[in-house]
């Protein structure tokens, strides 16, 4: 498979800066993979030392953390050498061990031409109990597969070079192709052992499968959690989760059966676990968003499309046959996708919604994140611009914030009288690039 992290770790490897790096990202989304493959592609050897599977390796990291002392012990117990400058470290499962995690500030100090790169999926509860070596080690998120990513694991790499490529419209038939290719990535999601299943079968059940599984896996990771929330209300909370996609979080609603407090517990978990991601709402004035951005209104977004559509309980017979993507799931899949794109493109990006709720009425668009010395509003929907009315008014209140992007299943065009851009679904990941404005410029216009 090829995937974009690849080209990140490549980048870290030669950086002059490099400290060791910590890959984090919910389960199951290529973290493993990614690494070994990077040190396959770059390394004379890659020494593996997986801290979860093999506890006995825990003694390593007891008593003094001297790099030297530790990189010496692993070698007699892995059997073989480990040399700085050709070889990677790569300690997996590194949240089982804390005090492996506290050692990587003297690899930094004391072996820095070491590559060391650590991974782990459940990191921010050990991160949270151990003194953590803020400063000395640097950061790599891993995120499902994208749709560009889908499109190259399935064969299609002329649709992958339009979808990783510049804004530019495309003829009917290739407009039509991308989006039924979008249909599929909808359901079979960016989970790699989803898209491996489906790339090699054509079957979406055969994608289905691995969802209930990794589902099923999700819910037994909560026996980690002992201690810090309900185990029963994790799981009324996930599934809760899967089915507002869209909708401001009430935390009555997701888990009616236990209190406030217990619900909240349970999400920050699952927040911190990465494995739903909060929405916080935003005011539209300027960048950043985040200094505007509200603790206590806001919605939610899962890790991944296919798991999703796993626990939100719709027949996915009657979805899949709907005509307008966007019906699908009540839209909540493809503001799943949108969500999905930007924080892949955007690396440690957050997502902001925009809210503005009156007696006489109310007012939502979708997203919004941090421009190029803008708020970017993007809305997901069906429809002509007159019926854009929550775009229009955020922009009338923040006319900084102009254009607004409306992504749909239209082509692509603008209307620069009404400050809007119409910009295809499968360019959703297009807006997290630095040079949108730039890029929306050269949109071509059309009559409205």
């Amino acid at each position: 498979m090829e995937r974009r992290v690849l080209e990140s770790l490549t980048e870290w490897r030669v950086s002059s800066r490099r400290k060791p790096l910590i890959v984090r990202g919910a389960r199951q989304v290529g973290k493993t993979w990614a690494v070994n493959e990077f040190g396959r592609q770059h390394f004379a050897a890659v020494h593996v030392v997986d801290l979860e599977r093999d506890r006995t390796l825990h003694r390593l990291f007891d008593g003094d953390l001297d790099a030297r002392r530790i990189v010496g012990e692993l070698e007699v117990v892995l059997g073989r050498r480990i040399g700085p400058g050709a070889d990677l470290l790569f300690l997996d499962e590194i949240q089982a061990c804390p005090r492996a995690l506290v050692a990587l500030r003297y690899f930094h100090e004391q072996l820095p031409d070491l590559h060391v790169v650590a991974a782990g999926s459940l990191l921010e509860f050990a991160i949270g109990t151990s003194a953590f070596p803020v400063g000395r080690v640097q950061f790599l998120n891993v995120f499902p597969m994208t749709f560009e990513e889908f499109l190259r694991a399935t064969g299609d790499q002329v649709a992958a070079d339009i979808v990783s490529g510049p804004l530019r419209a495309e003829a009917d038939v290739s407009h039509a192709h991308l989006l039924e290719r979008l249909r599929r990535y909808l359901f079979v999601g960016g989970m790699p052992e989803a898209v491996a299943a489906y790339a090699a079968s054509d079957s979406m059940q055969a994608a289905f499968e691995v969802h209930d599984e990794l589902v099923a896996a999700y819910r037994e990771d909560f026996g980690k959690y002992a201690g810090r929330a309900d185990k029963d209300c994790l799981d009324a909370v996930l599934a809760g989760i899967a089915q507002s996609v869209g909708r401001q979080v009430k935390y009555a609603r997701l888990a009616p059966a236990f209190a406030n407090r217990t619900i909240k517990r349970a999400f920050d978990l699952l927040a911190h676990a990465r494995v739903v991601r909060p929405v916080r709402a935003a005011s539209a004035a300027g960048v950043p968003l985040a200094a505007s951005a509200s603790e206590k209104r806001f919605k939610a977004i899962m890790v991944d499309l296919g798991l999703l559509r796993q626990l939100s309980g719709l027949r996915t017979d009657v979805e899949y046959a709907r005509a307008d993507l966007l019906a699908m799931f009540d839209g909540a899949l493809v503001e799943q996708f949108v969500g999905q794109e930007l924080l892949a493109a955007g690396g440690e990006r957050e997502l902001y919604y925009w809210s503005r709720a009156e007696r006489s009425s109310s007012a939502e668009v979708d997203y919004l994140v941090d421009g190029p010395g803008r708020p970017v509003p993007i809305e997901v929907k069906a429809g002509p611009a007159g019926r854009l009315r929550s775009l229009h008014m955020l922009m009338q209140a923040h006319p900084k914030s102009a254009p607004g992007i409306v992504v749909s299943e239209a082509g692509l065009s603008r209307l620069p009288q009404q400050h809007l851009a119409f910009v295809p679904l499968y360019f959703a990941a297009a807006l997290a690039r630095a040079d949108l404005d730039e890029q929306i410029s050269h949109i071509p216009m059309r009559d409205g």
